[in-house]
């Protein structure tokens, strides 16, 4: 039994060192991959400090790896019906009240770039009202608009690869 306490022990104390020396490889590597939720309260200040009394909507990376981006967005008026035609979009509402309008059709569909068409309207969306705490994911090519029913509506937002 001692043999065995002792080889446990080696085992386990080699394991954290183990972990623990990669945890500190992968922070070092990725510093932004984790924000805390002081991290997203402070961020949210300087976002709101920085919008213009007019400017209805802002986007700022919160972390991030690579390409892939977790985002804070914040949306003070409606923005116009979008389509994301290669990438699902996945938010969490952080605060404030809004309406989500998906599916149907998108009305004069402009393309602005590769990966964003926006309309003037949707026709025939399913509504659903949104607040803290909703999860949402709109997959690709799917129109979709949010609208602002309080002071503003905050989203964490994270474009994903569209699934075929």
């Amino acid at each position: 039994m001692k043999t065995l306490t002792k080889a446990f022990t080696i085992c386990a104390t080699s394991l954290l060192l183990a972990v623990s020396a990669g945890a500190a490889t992968a922070s070092a590597a990725e510093p932004s991959g984790f924000a805390s939720s002081a991290d997203v309260q402070a961020q949210l200040r300087e976002m709101l400090a920085a919008m213009k009394p007019d400017q209805g909507f802002m986007w700022r990376p919160l972390v991030r790896d690579g390409a892939n981006v977790a985002a804070i967005e914040i949306w003070k008026k409606p923005g116009r019906p979008a389509v994301h035609p290669t990438e699902a979009e996945y938010a969490i509402v952080l605060e404030g009240s809004g309406t989500l309008v998906s599916g149907g059709t998108m009305a004069d569909p402009k393309p602005k770039n590769a990966n964003l068409i926006e309309g003037s309207q949707i026709e025939g969306g399913a509504t659903r009202p949104l607040g803290p705490g909703d999860v949402i994911l709109i997959p690709a090519g799917v129109p979709h608009w949010f609208g602002i029913t309080g002071e503003r509506l905050v989203l964490l937002g994270i474009k994903l690869p569209g699934g075929k």
